[in-house]
Parts: C-alpha cells; structure tokens; sequence
C-alpha cells in the first residue's frame, strides 16, 4: 500500500506523478496542499479523482513556497529533501499542464 498521485493532461496523459510509502506522513503535505484531504485514505488514496483549475494549482504552489520557506531546518533527512523537491515537481508539472490547458484531472491511489 503507498499513496499514488498522479496528474493527468485532457488527452489522459500522465503528466505528474508522486509516490509515498504508506507510513511516510510526508503524502500529508501534498493533499494539504492541495486542499485534497477528502481523498486521503489513511495507508493510500481513495481511488477517486478531481479536477484542478489553475487558480487552485497557483494557490498549491504558493503554499508550497510559503510552508517550505518556513522550515529552516538544517537537519533534514534524505527522505524529508526528496519528498519536498517530488512534491514541488508534482505541483510545478500540473501548473504547466493547467495553464496549457485551463485545468488538470489528479487521482489519488
């Protein structure tokens, strides 16, 4: 079991994807910012999905800034670096789809 996000284009391509473990409580952060807790299942995703316009994405990606500009730890693990920089790409990635596209579909495994 694990958390598998994936961003889609209109054509149904894949166009971003994260992974968490289901004990990696870092699969919290990206639904938060997402404003996507009704899809967070505990150990994965519900297996449902939604659409994005791009004011949402712009609005993850602001958060995005805001929360990680507010971490200055200097201890940070390997797994903490990883899942910040996966989680900014997965964000980054719906943004130019949304903005090509006027929105983008992301389901939640």
């Amino acid at each position: 079991m694990g958390h598998d996000i994936s961003g889609y284009n209109k054509a149904g391509e894949e166009i971003a994807y994260a992974r968490f473990s289901m004990g990696n409580y870092n699969a919290i952060i990206l639904y938060d910012l997402l404003d996507a807790n009704q899809f967070y299942a505990g150990v994965s995703g519900c297996g449902d999905s939604s659409t994005f316009s791009i004011k949402q994405i712009e609005k993850a990606l602001n958060d995005y800034n805001q929360f990680f500009s507010n971490d200055n730890s200097q201890a940070e693990s390997y797994s903490e670096t990883w899942d910040q920089k996966q989680i900014q790409n997965f964000i980054l990635n719906c943004l130019v789809a949304a903005r090509k596209e006027g929105s983008v579909k992301v389901f939640f495994g």
